[in-house]
């Protein structure tokens, strides 16, 4: 039999993420069950201005960078490396054993080499032209 597929709404969004959570939640140690916690960086100017950040999620026992950003007149400028060794640092104060994120190849897949991440995976002409890369990094 085929059911109805519709586009959820935020209740019905909430419902299935919170299913999943429970289900999730019956195959995890205790001691990782509610480790879940936003983790979000910015380097400023003098001025206030914001010149590069960092926004990642701790879960369980490790950290997944999402994104990471530096204003094009900053690139280089190291500090792209500053916000990793930050996020490195937290990772290990809080017990992570593990960083993993994504980049595509138009980005900076070489940035992370050289900052001592491993590529775990690619996927080829994902955007179309491109690549998408799959990093981690032990800290544990």
């Amino acid at each position: 039999m085929r059911y109805p597929i519709g586009n959820a709404d935020e209740q019905e969004k909430n419902f299935v993420r919170r299913k999943l959570i429970e289900f999730n939640a019956q195959h995890t140690p205790e001691h990782l069950k509610s480790r879940y916690e936003e983790i979000n960086l910015t380097v400023k100017d003098e001025n206030g201005e914001i010149l590069g950040g960092l926004l990642a999620v701790l879960s369980w026992n490790w950290i997944e960078v999402n994104i990471l950003w530096v204003d094009a007149a900053f690139r280089h400028s190291g500090i792209g490396t500053q916000l990793l060794q930050e996020i490195e640092r937290l990772a290990k104060e809080k017990g992570c054993t593990f960083i993993k994120l994504n980049t595509f190849s138009f980005q900076a897949p070489a940035f992370y080499l050289k900052n001592g991440y491993v590529q775990y995976a690619v996927l080829e002409n994902a955007p179309e032209g491109a690549s998408h890369y799959f990093f981690k990094k032990d800290v544990g």
